[in-house]
């Protein structure tokens, strides 16, 4: 029986595709479920499996040939045998590593988008960690779907490996969709095992390739063969491909570009980059545009003498850290600080919900963290119950979750309050942009020397610029300056923070 081979059905606004790789050749066996082809189109890859085992029977249009949906590519005979070869041929020249005949029979499942946030309508496939046929251990990460607010790991279940990669990167996924099929005891594919492949034999390279890293070497115009591989046996990973880019491979890369470039460009050639938006900078670019356009929105600032604390720090520093683990930094006399001036002006710990004020008598303050993904504000909470060294704690926790992308939505879920600290940065002033449904948000700065007039002479004292936004309907001028006054006093006389007064 022949059964065709067709082009998938297109994503929508997308007109034509290309045939990108053959895996496969006119004769050769195939089974069931095994990637035939891969079509690229101008936003995805898309692999074309083996409906059923079988034997290639004709190939009808060539890698480089533009294909629309549905088109009828090749011809498929199901259930012939290829011819087998004889042991001659199979000593002169290796098999084709092939990923659907590496994985020993054992239980089959479904690898899926974890159960989504509350709120969460869906996730984009963020980064996959390992390809089709790759041996992985139980719990090792497979891939990271990100959704507006934080990024999930998908661990593998057990030994096995990966049989196939349903949802590629930049995928839009719901919650419980099945993104790939996983194997139990598979062994990673026969590249670990199989001889060396023969220089001209293109297609094996390749195919040892993910489809995410085929796709970044064909827009950059790279061999992969002047690329290092640092993945399991030899295998080249984005992370390859993007240190060739930067020049971790500088020989290799001055003779690619010297084979491979144009001559009629000039010298000195203008280019861009255009990179999508990530889902988290995209929800920060809206919440960012609402508060401006939904909150009346004021800035009022004063400045701190940050000599006293930073006498204290250097008085107590070597025991704090001997006695709590912990050095102690700035952020927890902020922290310490606005706490005590929310106490005082429970309207700035307040927040309108539709015609109403919701005044909180718990102290969750957002602290706001810079992450290689974008701004996230984890939140800390009960800070009136924290010690300075529980602060401390509290933050550095917060911030190297960001950091490794491990915050979940309990992190991030409430507060009533957003401190942001432009001063690790080196910015002098500025006016912090509110958080909703927040009323107000407070920007510590650099700390930098000064002449100051103290008691009618002039003294050099470390100073810092404080900046408060805040929610004109909801917080009016004297509660908002009367807040900065109180943090002030606060950060200038520290002892306020152990008397309470």
């Amino acid at each position: 029986m022949t059964i065709e081979i067709k082009v998938p059905v297109l994503p929508e606004s997308v007109a034509d595709a290309s045939i990108a790789t053959w895996h496969v050749k006119a004769g050769d066996a195939v089974k069931r479920d095994q990637n035939l082809v891969d079509i690229e189109t101008d936003k995805v890859v898309l692999e074309v499996v083996a409906p059923a085992d079988g034997t290639i029977g004709e190939i009808l249009n060539e890698e480089g040939a533009t294909v629309l949906g549905e088109q009828v590519i090749a011809k498929l005979e199901e259930g012939a045998a290829a011819p087998a070869k004889s042991d001659s041929e199979k000593e002169s020249k290796p098999a084709k590593a092939d990923k659907s005949d590496s994985a020993p029979a054992g239980k089959a499942s479904d690898v899926k988008v974890p159960v989504l946030p509350e709120s969460v309508a869906d996730a984009t496939i963020a980064t996959w960690h390992v390809g089709v046929g790759e041996a992985v251990s139980r719990d090792q990460n497979l891939v990271d779907i990100e959704t507006d607010k934080v990024v999930l790991e998908v661990v593998a279940p057990a030994d096995g490996s990966l049989s196939e990669i349903v949802a590629e990167e930049g995928a839009t996924v719901t919650a419980e969709e099945v993104i790939a099929k996983f194997v139990e005891g598979a062994s990673g594919g026969t590249a670990a095992s199989a001889p060396a492949v023969d220089s001209d034999d293109s297609d094996d390279s390749s195919d040892a390739l993910s489809p995410s890293v085929r796709r970044l070497l064909a827009e950059k115009g790279i061999d992969a063969s002047s690329v290092k591989g640092t993945g399991k046996n030899g295998r080249i990973t984005k992370e390859d491909v993007e240190k060739h880019l930067k020049g971790g491979n500088k020989a290799s890369a001055s003779a690619t570009a010297s084979s491979e470039a144009a001559p009629d460009l000039p010298a000195g050639n203008r280019t861009e980059k255009r990179v999508p938006m990530t889902r988290l900078r995209k929800t920060i670019a809206n919440r960012l545009l609402e508060a401006k356009n939904s909150t009346a929105m004021l800035t009022t600032f004063n400045e701190v003498n940050m000599k006293p604390i930073m006498e204290l720090r250097k008085q107590y520093q070597e025991s704090f850290e001997k006695r709590h683990g912990i050095r102690l930094g700035f952020m927890s006399f902020y922290v310490k600080a606005v706490t005590e001036a929310l106490k005082r002006f429970p309207e700035v710990n307040a927040s309108i919900d539709g015609d109403d004020i919701v005044y909180h008598n718990y102290f969750d303050i957002s602290i706001a963290v810079s992450t290689p993904r974008g701004l996230v504000t984890p939140i800390l909470k009960d800070t009136d119950t924290l010690g300075m060294a529980g602060v401390e704690k509290g933050i550095k926790e917060l911030a190297l979750k960001g950091r490794d992308g491990k915050l979940a939505m309990a992190d991030l879920q409430g507060g009533n309050f957003t401190i942001t600290n432009g001063g690790v940065f080196g910015s002098l002033m500025s006016t912090p942009i509110i958080n909703p449904p927040q009323s107000a948000i407070l920007g510590m700065h650099k700390i930098q020397d000064r002449p100051m007039a103290v008691n009618g002479k002039v003294e050099i004292l470390p100073m810092m610029y404080l900046a408060l936004s805040y929610d004109h309907r909801i917080v009016d001028g004297k509660e908002s300056v009367g807040f900065l006054v109180t943090v002030k006093e606060m950060l200038e006389d520290p002892t306020r923070l152990l008397l309470d007064v």
